[in-house]
């Protein structure tokens, strides 16, 4: 229903504005965000990106366990990648077998798969399993917590530093609620493939049968992931994820009181979000949201469209409240590249800006020859002298 909405468009001459058009509906009541019991929280749609709940989600705090992410993200990239494989080997060292908190109890100078290691990492939340796979991809856990630290830079994990695979106290090791939430939407994102483990209730390794710490995949059928974590300087942390329909959300609690009060304060997220919230796509990527005249080119006109999906999270029932415009560049010459930005896509809800990308050139156009180019750039005269 709301694509046959953004379909139904009128273009000015000036910026092309699209205007959304729809039946009168009334708004559905949205009321304040929980306030929870943690020490900060976040919630996420994991399609639009949209924060649609917050409270001190960009503060320093120990993850514990939900370090393990990280390194479960950077397993699944380096397999992605090709540099690795589910079916190698890591030698079990004695620093790993050895160490203390969460095991899947592997032994020492034991040949374990890196598929066995990934379960152990991402079901029982071993520590063993962390160090394992640090030092094989690595040689050291040291070597690796510095991969750990340019990965999230990479991702955008402004408010983290990891010191080890693991998530063991260290003063240094820390991150934030909002940070966990963009390294949960980058692994359900990156690594599609390896999001079910997530899910997974128990894992048996050595005849040692252990249930995943994340309780909401038995309260609630929609969740599917994430991770646990527990010290006791970091308090019970949970990273849980669930999809309802197309709508995705990412939830991340940190520093509760006990296991369920992380459950609990999760839930409430989750609920929030699916309740009075709602995901819509809007434009499909390399899809023609414009053809404007372009001059001294090959040909006369260039399709403008969007290099990803336009996707926007807005409170439930509010639709016919958006108004999207295209603002293109007045004038568009040749020679010019598929991708190159010659405008933007720019959607408002009241005066608000919930949405807005580059406009792209969705073809390469070349220079046309020199008699057509002096042709176009005389015509181009005559237009910017009368418009």
């Amino acid at each position: 229903m709301f694509k046959s909405i953004l379909n139904r468009v009128r273009q000015t001459v000036v910026i092309g504005l699209v205007s959304i058009s729809a039946s009168h509906v009334f708004a559905a009541i949205i009321p304040a965000p929980p306030q929870l019991a943690a020490s900060s929280y976040i919630l996420m749609d994991a399609n639009s990106g949209k924060i649609i709940v917050a409270n001190n989600e960009h503060e320093q705090l120990p993850p514990a366990s939900l370090t393990k992410l990280l390194t479960s993200y950077i397993v699944e990239e380096e397999i992605q990648d090709g540099r690795l494989a589910l079916t190698d080997v890591a030698h079990i060292s004695k620093k790993a077998w050895g160490w203390g908190g969460s095991k899947m109890f592997v032994k020492v100078d034991d040949d374990v798969s890196i598929e066995d290691l990934l379960r152990g990492l991402i079901i029982q939340s071993g520590n063993d399993a962390a160090i394992s796979l640090a030092e094989h991809i690595a040689g050291s856990e040291e070597v690796f917590a510095d991969v750990m630290n340019q990965t999230a830079e990479k991702l955008g994990m402004k408010d983290s530093h990891f010191m080890n695979a693991s998530g063991w106290p260290a003063k240094e090791h820390l991150s934030s609620a909002y940070d966990m939430a963009i390294l949960a939407k980058a692994i359900i994102d990156d690594h599609p493939e390896f999001y079910p483990i997530y899910a997974e209730k128990d894992f048996t390794y050595a005849g040692i049968k252990q249930s995943n710490r994340n309780t909401l995949l038995w309260r609630d059928p929609s969740v599917d992931g994430l991770k646990t974590g527990h010290t006791e300087s970091a308090g019970y942390c949970l990273v849980s994820s669930a999809k309802q329909d197309d709508m995705r959300l990412i939830a991340v609690v940190m520093g509760t009181k006990s296991d369920d009060a992380r459950e609990q304060e999760s839930m409430k997220l989750l609920t929030y979000g699916f309740r009075y919230y709602e995901t819509h796509e809007l434009y499909k990527a390399d899809t023609a949201l414009n053809t404007s005249r372009i001059w001294a080119g090959s040909q006369d006109t260039i399709d403008l469209g969007l290099d990803a999906d336009a996707v926007v999270t807005i409170p439930r029932d509010s639709q016919s409240k958006l108004d999207a415009s295209l603002q293109i560049n007045p004038v568009i010459e040749a020679p010019v590249q598929k991708g190159d930005v010659l405008g933007s896509l720019v959607v408002k809800m009241d005066d608000e800006v919930v949405y807005e990308k580059p406009l792209v050139a969705l073809q390469d156009v070349e220079q046309a020859g020199f008699f057509s180019r002096i042709f176009d750039y005389i015509a181009l005269f005559f237009h910017n002298l009368f418009n």
